[in-house]
């Protein structure tokens, strides 16, 4: 072959290469997403913020390092990573990767390979130095993942980036949540019973005696915001008042057990949307992201958008639960013949649909919230008329722990990201758990973080799109 042909040759070869990079590429931010929440799931079941917010740190390192190649989106940590302006930067340090992936040593890289190959290696390495800094018991499996994308890369284009590099970045990101309280452990004060008042239902929540779920939750710090009292909602309505009473009555209708006014598809939705929103949403994210080709560096901040909105839903939620501290439905239907609005009737046997309720107070619905909150996001991608189906493969058969059940058909189907929203947070009414002023505010909440989100975090940056190619 002359060296004419030969030139040409490899030149059609980069491209293509290049072309079928950039339709699969996203996977490096799908697969370390679906890993870390599956683990997540493994160790708790999703009843702690440890996934959540591993999985935000994670695509927040990753969306850093990308745009520190290219500056497409501004970068959330505003801690200098050490290797910026040390001599040790990715020019400087980074002619080996890091790891013995062959068995061979270090793979050499050439200088002349494009920029966001090098800043999908650093993003690599950061997804790995996040995981492994909270789950260190599963390094060996999360070393398998990073060496089968690097070597992925490598084959393609040979990126010049190192583990230094990309764990810098990451290390960044982490120190800016030090002390943000997502683990404290606050002191729940029970009041005396009384009408509205959140009560201890121990037999129905499966909880030990005199414990409370998320009271710490409320006192820790958002990623969009520093005080989640910036998301006050509006108190519940009276006891004694009319839209209080329709509540109740609606709830005690159509969440009880084995209920005749609720109709078979109105149960498929109680069931349906149980899935903790952190995995139901992740895994639509990941189907749209597949569907619709998106090139790695907005798969990644989409993914970080998502759970920084995800994680502050349930901050501002919690907050504003343990503010309001309003009772559940089953205290409030067993209880009702001393709230003082005689136009509730009491029924002593009257339990939910899933049997179980859980065992923190009321109003609003985090769950609403949280939907609200990822759809939010999503419509700000995708666009507010966009039609998607949504799977939901499996529920817990009642509280966490308890089992879980197919769902049968296991996918719903949406005309926008708000009519999912919406049926989200109604579905805790089917459920029996919540009454609908609480479905209602939580959507409206989720709205305002959501929106907070995106105001606030990655914004998009005055970017040369030939510098990313």
């Amino acid at each position: 072959m002359s060296g004419v042909l030969r030139f040409v040759f490899t030149s059609l070869l980069a491209c293509l290469s290049i072309d079928s990079l950039k339709a699969s590429n996203a996977k490096i931010a799908t697969d370390w997403n679906a890993e870390i929440l599956e683990i997540a799931d493994s160790e708790d079941a999703f009843t702690t913020l440890k996934g959540l917010r591993t999985v935000t740190l994670m695509h927040l390192a990753m969306h850093d390092a990308l745009n520190s190649r290219t500056s497409k989106y501004a970068r959330y940590s505003s801690i200098q990573p050490e290797f910026e302006g040390s001599g040790h930067g990715p020019e400087s340090s980074s002619r080996n990767l890091s790891g013995n992936m062959s068995g061979n040593g270090p793979k050499k890289v050439p200088e002349n390979v494009p920029s966001n190959q090098r800043g999908s290696a650093i993003a690599v390495h950061a997804a790995y130095y996040v995981a492994t800094s909270f789950y260190p018991d599963h390094a060996a499996r999360l070393e398998v993942l990073r060496d089968q994308q690097l070597a992925h890369l490598l084959e393609l284009s040979r990126p010049n980036a190192t583990k230094s590099h990309g764990a810098a970045i990451a290390a960044a990101v982490i120190k800016s949540r030090r002390g943000d309280g997502w683990d404290t452990d606050a002191e729940y004060n029970w009041h005396p019973m009384a009408p509205g008042v959140y009560a201890e239902f121990n037999e129905h929540s499966g909880t030990p005696e005199g414990f409370v779920f998320g009271a710490g939750w409320a006192q820790a710090r958002g990623f969009g915001f520093s005080e989640a009292e910036y998301f006050r909602v509006a108190p519940p309505p009276s006891i004694d008042s009319d839209a209080y009473t329709q509540a109740f009555n609606e709830v005690k209708a159509i969440g009880r057990f084995q209920s005749i006014r609720r109709t078979a598809d109105q149960t498929h939705i109680a069931l349906w949307w149980k899935d903790f929103v952190e995995n139901s949403h992740n895994r639509l994210a990941r189907d749209l992201i597949e569907q619709e080709s998106i090139e790695l560096i907005d798969a990644v901040r989409l993914l970080a958008l998502l759970n920084t909105s995800i994680f502050d839903a349930y901050i501002a939620s919690f907050n504003n639960k343990f503010h309001f501290n309003h009772w559940r439905p089953y205290t409030a239907i067993r209880w009702a013949d001393n709230d003082g609005n005689d136009a509730t009737l009491a029924e002593s046997t009257w339990t939910n649909t899933h049997q179980h309720t859980y065992a923190f107070p009321s109003y609003p619905s985090a769950h609403g919230t949280a939907c609200a909150a990822a759809m939010t996001i999503m419509e700000s991608v995708f666009g507010k008329n966009y039609a998607f189906t949504m799977s939901t493969p499996l529920v817990d058969r009642a509280g966490p722990f308890s089992g879980k059940i197919e769902m049968q058909p296991s996918t719903r189907s949406f005309a926008a990201f708000s009519d999912a929203a919406d049926q989200c947070a109604e579905s805790r009414v089917f459920l029996g758990i919540h009454f609908r002023y609480d479905a209602a505010t939580g959507v409206t909440l989720g709205r305002r973080v959501g929106e907070n989100t995106l105001k606030r975090l990655l914004n998009p940056s005055a970017f040369n799109p030939a510098a990313y190619r």
